[in-house]
């Protein structure tokens, strides 16, 4: 029997009450931080510190509109255009209230029936994406992100290429993968859950641009084979993470072909470029893909996470994960697009095509080719301006929204790691601006990546003043530098 306090817990008027106290407090925040203020986009704390302050805070009596207000001082503030950090979306706020809906109604979705409206809006969402990549028989699904996916598509990968019943049977022999040694890290992840080892994933290296050496890719194949390793696929960047520099498609998917290998790209990042006029020349060859993952919670400014698994032939995303479950669906043996439990990693799955169709229902397609073509003109156009600065060096010309550089005024070449890496945390201590940084063979470069689409010249500007001038107090109290 129900008790007062679950009767509470569900009450429609006080949901209705916190409900519109949030959304006031949601939409008042994205007012103000969408014109840069407050002035910092996060307040650093140590993790101990945070731990202790949340573990006092919940020993005391607050409103959930106390608590609400209190958790967003807190947090970075990816709308604010001083966010130039890691890759995730300055979120649609249609999308937000989409990803809310689902939350409340919280359909399950392994079986149509427990989301009846959610599953047919996936596919048309996955019927977008084929279009625009060019899968005439394709098909696909959603899934939670980028490394849920990539693995996906290499499971898909093994069933189709490896000669094995490994789903049934387990590992005969060993098995192998291609990759750049600039691709994300999850790719390597996937690689070892499937039990491939580390002598299993072949890490390729990149040209000078960071973008992996097609020539060489015919001795390294031949050197897998001569250690004994069947290679089942190989992997294209779309972009690199760390660089933002896409791969040859065109080159590995001639490889693949020539090979008969698996060819799958990895656009978490920038495959959404697809939907840009201006830049889906950067995706050229994708449409021979084997499988193609893009993020939404990336470029396409959906809420997190939800990402597309899309396969050129449409009977390979019904494969992989061949299991009965009679309690689930009455047939096994058909593949029943609507009942996505079948195809998917998950078993229950929430209704992340919401966060899609929002915006589509919302803005159109459109609103995915002006936010692609706005951020990744914005990442040229910072690089620009770091290249006419004498204080400042780029890694490379930047041809999407990530851009690595540092400082290196007058320093000396010895001293360029130690001063950016403090450049880097004095940065995040003062919150003001956030970005990152990465390691790009072995060297350490300050890294942005423009993910707001209202950051404009002016921020970059000022950041790369905020720079110097941490720098130059750097130097001051250095001891040989």
């Amino acid at each position: 029997m129900s008790t007062a306090l679950l009767h509470k817990a569900y009450k429609g008027d006080l949901f209705k009450e916190e409900g519109n106290d949030l959304i006031a407090l949601l939409a008042d925040h994205l007012t103000k931080t969408k014109e840069g203020t407050p002035s910092k986009v996060t307040r650093w704390v140590p993790p101990q510190v945070e731990y202790d302050f949340w573990q006092e805070y919940i020993k005391e009596k607050h409103s959930t509109k106390e608590f609400f207000s209190t958790l967003l001082e807190r947090s970075i503030h990816t709308h604010h255009p001083k966010y130039i950090g890691h890759q995730i979306a300055s979120a649609v706020p249609v999308s937000a209230l989409a990803t809310f809906f689902s939350a409340q109604l919280n359909n399950g979705m392994t079986v149509y029936e427990m989301g009846q409206a959610s599953t047919a809006i996936e596919k048309n969402v996955i019927d977008m994406f084929l279009k625009a990549i060019g899968y005439a028989q394709g098909d696909g699904f959603l899934t939670s992100g980028g490394t849920l996916a990539n693995l996906t598509a290499m499971l898909a990968a093994r069933k189709t290429i490896a000669n094995d019943d490994i789903w049934n049977d387990g590992h005969n022999h060993k098995l192998a993968i291609m990759v750049s040694e600039e691709a994300h890290y999850c790719v390597d992840r996937a690689a070892r859950i499937m039990g491939l080892g580390s002598e299993g994933i072949i890490k390729i290296p990149v040209n000078e641009d960071y973008a992996i050496r097609t020539e060489v890719l015919e001795t390294y194949y031949d050197k897998a084979l001569a250690n004994g390793r069947q290679v089942i696929a190989i992997v294209g960047s779309a972009p690199s993470t760390s660089t933002g520099v896409y791969d040859n498609l065109q080159k590995i998917s001639a490889f693949a072909k020539a090979k008969k290998i698996w060819f799958h790209v990895d656009g978490a990042h920038g495959g959404a470029a697809i939907f840009s006029s201006k830049y889906k020349h950067l995706l050229k060859g994708i449409d021979q893909a084997d499988s193609v993952i893009i993020d939404g919670h990336k470029m396409m400014g959906t809420s997190s996470i939800t990402t597309a698994v899309l396969f050129k032939n449409d009977v390979d995303s019904y494969t992989t994960f061949e299991q009965k479950a009679q309690y689930l669906w009455d047939k096994n043996d058909d593949p029943e697009w609507y009942n996505l439990g079948k195809r998917t990693f998950e078993c229950t799955k929430s209704m992340m095509s919401l966060r899609f169709f929002a915006i589509m229902n919302a803005y159109g397609t459109q609103f995915f080719d002006d936010n692609v073509t706005v951020l990744y003109d914005a990442g040229r156009e910072f690089g620009t301006y770091i290249e006419a600065h004498p204080d400042f060096a780029l890694a490379l010309t930047p041809i999407s929204n990530i851009v690595c550089f540092r400082y290196i005024g007058n320093l000396h070449p010895e001293a360029y790691e130690e001063v950016n890496r403090k450049i880097r945390q004095t940065l995040l201590e003062d919150g003001e601006f956030y970005i990152v940084s990465t390691l790009l063979k072995g060297e350490f470069f300050l890294r942005t990546t423009f993910m707001n689409p209202f950051t404009n010249k002016e921020h970059m500007e000022l950041l790369l003043e905020k720079i110097k001038e941490i720098a130059v107090k750097i130097e001051q109290t250095t001891i040989n530098i």
